[in-house]
């Protein structure tokens, strides 16, 4: 086998030839198999339990990779593990030879019970919508398991492999053809001792405003809608709006609820709205995409019908 620079092979710039005379460099199957899904968990003990082995087992499988490989793929921390820069970028190429190997196996053999099925979502989505569903989908598509991640930014989405993306904002980005799912509705919440004195929009100015960086739809366009005069503004920045509210729990500022798919991070947080009944429309939506519907895999289709259909039956459709 002719070797060609490890980034360039990632990056998909150059192919590489096998030669007789050369020993492959691919990994144990069995290897590649438990890093995927210790990196897609991010936790060595989960990994060990979607696979029935013990931690111990995924830990030595895992560094034999490292070791056949030259370089570590994993951060190993107190509590948890962390994807290292080559972890990172060899976990896409890996995915999709494992899916690659699925699908040609089930096209040709059609002997697998268990369909493997890889769904990234917004974090805000999986945490408030997502979690509440899933139990529901594999119950009536049993046969179906499905491996959910999540991100926000949009490289996270462009890195990752994945039968279908659930994305916030504008789908073109992210694939060819895509289903509006989910519209959402913005209105500010705060801890209540600060919620108490906000009587009118106007107050809101006088509180640091938490925003979230990723999305169009925040607080100029919340302020505009409530007729609030353009004034001196004091700006948080989150990277999402779980992060949001998480600091806002924290005292340090008001921050926008995005119905529904907040509901969830809203039970419990001790937030409260500042405006009770106050809303505004969001400007962007969460949308289903792939690349081309007559290709999608058999679970994949499933899904899309089940989740289209679902949340058209809790109300939430758009």
């Amino acid at each position: 086998m002719r070797l060609r620079p490890a980034r360039e092979l990632l990056q998909g710039r150059l192919s590489f030839t096998y030669s007789a005379t050369m020993k492959s460099r691919i990994p144990s199957l069995n290897w590649l198999r438990v890093f995927e899904a210790a990196a897609r968990t991010e936790s060595f003990a989960r990994a060990a339990a979607q696979l029935n082995m013990s931690p111990a087992a995924v830990s030595q499988q895992i560094k034999a990779l490292e070791d056949r490989l030259g370089t570590p793929l994993f951060e190993r921390r107190a509590q948890a593990v962390a994807l290292t820069e080559a972890g990172r970028a060899y976990l896409p190429p890996v995915q999709q030879s494992l899916m690659t190997l699925e699908s040609a196996t089930e096209a040709l053999f059609g002997q697998s019970r268990a369909q493997g099925l890889y769904v990234q979502s917004v974090l805000i989505f999986a945490h408030g919508i997502l979690a509440r569903g899933l139990a529901e989908f594999e119950k009536t598509h049993p046969g179906t398991s499905v491996f959910l991640s999540t991100g926000n930014s949009a490289t996270d989405f462009h890195q990752g492999f994945s039968d279908l993306k659930i994305i916030f904002g504008n789908p073109h980005s992210f694939g060819a053809e895509s289903d509006k799912v989910l519209e959402e509705r913005l209105f500010p919440v705060a801890l209540p001792g600060c919620a108490e004195v906000i009587l009118q929009p106007s107050d809101l100015l006088d509180h640091p405003l938490i925003e979230v960086s990723t999305h169009r739809s925040g607080w100029t366009q919340f302020l505009d809608e409530a007729r609030v005069q353009r004034g001196k503004r004091r700006m948080v920045y989150a990277d999402s709006t779980v992060m949001a509210m998480a600091m806002a729990r924290e005292g340090q500022g008001v921050a926008l609820a995005r119905a529904p798919a907040s509901d969830a991070t809203m039970r419990g947080s001790g937030l409260v709205p500042c405006l009770p009944g106050m809303s505004v429309a969001g400007s962007e939506a969460y949308h289903l995409v792939y690349d081309d519907r007559a290709a999608l895999r058999p679970p994949a289709r499933r899904f899309r019908e089940w989740l289209l259909d679902w949340v058209a039956h809790e109300g939430w459709a758009g």
